[in-house]
């Protein structure tokens, strides 16, 4: 293909129902130009008459964060103000990107919606990602860097200071998302971070509504509840930790009491199950009226704790997707997280659909 025929195929491939005029107005053409080609591919086999790409159906959908995450050691004591020898580590993050990956890991069909700036990291999070995700409706934006973390860490491990530059999600607009509601109106469950801001989790609040999808919505930070509105109504699975509901509620949660009476407090704006996570002391799970507290598994030699709230989301909804209990698949989540707690990856590279089967019934 020549580079006209590669632009018109990534738009069809992206929305397989826009019209020719739509094609040709953001492709800067002709409708006579652009139908011309179209044409061309037909009759190559390139694509197959309209609607021209047929979407994949029952695919995971992560909205949200895709970040660069950097860690820098101090080799010896820290001294402020000057230079300090360090080494560093560079991996990929971003919560919804982390689910992404387990789920991937885990078989399942999953792409990843998010922005990124055209640049370095951008390149190397996509190359670190492609054989676990579809990354194709990926936006990338000029005037923007790609999300980044950066932490310093002195000789003992111990953070000194953390930088986050995430200004980028802010783009992360529902004009984005609509040029995709081809595809998100055939996923089997949508996945949103709230990296993404209030209007995009409202738009696509809604759109699971209109359209009886499954919506999972996990709020990344205490910071980050700011994104979302206090009306719950057509949200599935609302996963959040202990942090987030106080900041989110406004009320102090001390006692399995208060814990439970959270819960109840989320189902009544409207969630349709909640999932509150309390690190070592397990998960608090509620629908209809219904509350449960689950144990957590008890893990031996953590070496990193990042990561593990995803990998409990990650395992938890692949369960649930491929028609497991959920008490069964709180017991993958719950699983997952443990092992995760036990590696120095964010997402454990050893994690399949068998692995985690194994690993539960240990």
């Amino acid at each position: 293909m020549n580079e006209k025929e590669k632009l018109i195929f990534q738009l069809i491939k992206k929305n397989p129902y826009l019209s020719q005029q739509e094609m040709a107005e953001q492709l800067g053409m002709s409708r006579p130009a652009l139908a011309n080609i179209i044409s061309s591919l037909i009759k190559r086999g390139e694509i197959l008459g309209r609607a021209y790409v047929l979407p994949e159906k029952n695919q995971i959908i992560a909205i949200g964060g895709a970040n660069i995450d950097r860690k820098f050691t101090i080799e010896q004591n820290v001294q402020l103000g000057t230079s300090n020898p360090a080494s560093v580590t560079e991996s990929v993050g971003g919560v919804a990107r982390n689910i992404a990956e387990n789920l991937g890991r885990l078989g399942n069909r999953v792409s990843l919606i998010t922005v990124m700036g055209e640049d370095h990291d951008s390149a190397f999070i996509e190359q670190n990602c492609k054989s676990m995700m579809n990354v194709d409706l990926v936006e990338k934006l000029n005037d923007y860097n790609t999300g980044s973390y950066t932490a310093v860490l002195d000789n003992m491990g111990e953070l000194v200071i953390s930088m986050a530059n995430m200004a980028i999600y802010d783009q992360l607009l529902p004009s984005i998302l609509k040029k995709h509601e081809a595809i998100l109106q055939n996923a089997s469950c949508i996945v949103i971070d709230l990296n993404s801001p209030l209007e995009t989790v409202e738009y696509i609040r809604n759109f699971a509504i209109e359209r009886n999808i499954a919506l999972a919505v996990i709020p990344v930070s205490s910071p980050k509840m700011k994104n979302m509105s206090q009306d719950l109504h057509g949200i599935r699975y609302f996963i959040c930790n202990r942090d987030e509901a106080e900041s989110y509620l406004n009320v102090k949660l001390e006692t399995y009491s208060q814990y439970e009476k959270a819960v109840n407090m989320l189902l009544q704006k409207g969630a349709e199950h909640v999932v509150l996570t309390l690190g070592e002391h397990g998960v608090m799970v509620g629908n209809e009226g219904n509350i449960v507290h689950y144990k957590a598994i008890a893990t031996r030699n953590i070496v990193d704790v990042t990561g593990a709230g995803d990998a409990f989301v990650s395992a938890f909804l692949h369960g649930l997707l491929n028609d497991e209990e959920l008490e069964e698949a709180i017991q993958l989540g719950l699983v997952n997280a443990s092992k995760t707690l036990q590696s120095d990856k964010t997402v454990r590279e050893d994690l399949t659909k068998d692995n985690l089967i194994e690993w539960r019934n240990l």
